[in-house]
């Protein structure tokens, strides 16, 4: 099996530090723990099949080639990437009710 290379954007970082903090804070870090080590999961199936994850079918151009997966556990949670030139892109990692396109 081919080995992608791993990026993440500021954003992406940023959107899981910031859930496992508030499931931290609102349930205790058992929890903040288990959504991260499924945020690992999902970082994980997607470096190893990048095709694998829902092609996104947003307007905005710039939006083009985004593919987005669930994160295991947290269903409403999605992983949104670009495949590019052997390099996973993690873009954001956002609950699923907001308004996506604009957020990405």
């Amino acid at each position: 099996m081919k080995k992608h290379r791993l990026a993440l954007s500021d954003a992406a970082v940023a959107d899981i530090v910031e859930q496992a903090d508030w499931y931290a804070a609102q349930s205790g870090r058992t929890l903040a723990e288990r959504w991260e080590d499924a945020v690992t999961a999902a970082i994980t199936r997607v470096l190893s099949r990048p095709n694998a994850g829902t092609p996104c079918r947003f307007q905005a151009a710039e939006l083009h080639g985004l593919r987005r997966t669930a994160i295991p556990g947290f269903p409403k949670h999605l992983l949104f990437y670009k495949f590019d030139c052997g390099e996973v892109l993690v873009v954001r990692v956002v609950h699923g009710a907001r308004d996506l396109e604009s957020l990405l």
